[in-house]
């Protein structure tokens, strides 16, 4: 019988990227939950082998603007609490914080564009080393406090907290391993708001992903295959 991947989206172009072919090639069913389409309180847990939670461009508490949050924080801690497959990406590991009590807050900048990751010790010793020296792609103006007696895993030189593993099957990566370099055009024009207020012209990502391309795919192949031989035994 397939395994079934579940992804919960918040915006349609900030998908499972370069993770979905990963996991057909695993033989995951993946399937896709919208975020304020589709009811958090009516997705079956039992039934999800693996759950990864996205991206987006929301505030994790932003439930006066958006209700359906806090229905989305109660299904992420009960999938931490039953201790099965779970990664969360930027505002996935944001929401997998405040699910365990950790606050969330804005940085008062914005860390966007590619830069490497500096792994802690204990980092080193996780699927994160898959990483090597190869700069990742930040989107991101908040940043995440780490949940009480859970270890840092990477830092930048902009955000101390890149990382983090509640259990031996869940992680929170601040950062986006995940975009397909063939679409980060779709990227560029639905962030591109964000991009003026900070200054930063599209050209510069386009070039950078341009030049990242090739060990960005290759880095994230290598992190989901420990990964996931750690998270799904």
């Amino acid at each position: 019988m397939k395994k079934t991947a579940l992804a919960l989206r918040h915006l349609a172009f900030e998908d499972l990227g370069l993770i979905e072919p990963l996991l057909c090639g695993r033989g995951f069913d993946v399937r896709y939950h919208e975020a304020g389409v589709d009811d958090f309180r009516a997705v079956d847990l039992a039934e999800v082998d693996l759950l990864v939670v996205l991206g987006g461009p929301i505030g994790v508490e932003d439930e006066a603007r958006f209700p359906w949050l806090a229905d989305e924080v109660a299904l992420v801690r009960r999938r931490l609490d039953s201790r099965r497959p779970l990664l969360g990406i930027c505002l996935g590991a944001q929401l997998m914080a405040r699910a365990l009590g950790a606050r969330v807050r804005a940085m008062g900048v914005k860390e966007i564009g590619f830069a490497p990751l500096a792994l802690t010790a204990a980092g080193q010793r996780t699927a994160l080393a898959e990483l090597g020296g190869q700069p990742m792609l930040h989107w991101h103006g908040d940043q995440f406090e780490l949940p009480a007696g859970i270890a840092s895993l990477a830092a930048t030189a902009v955000c101390p907290h890149q990382a983090f593993a509640p259990h031996e099957r869940a992680l929170g990566l601040q950062f986006h391993p995940e975009v397909d370099p063939t679409r980060f055009e779709q990227w560029l024009v639905g962030h591109i708001d964000e991009l003026e207020h900070a200054g930063i012209a599209p050209g510069e990502l386009r070039t950078a992903m341009a030049r990242e391309a090739s060990g960005l795919k290759a880095a994230l192949a290598r992190l989901m295959e420990r990964w996931l031989d750690q998270a799904l035994l």
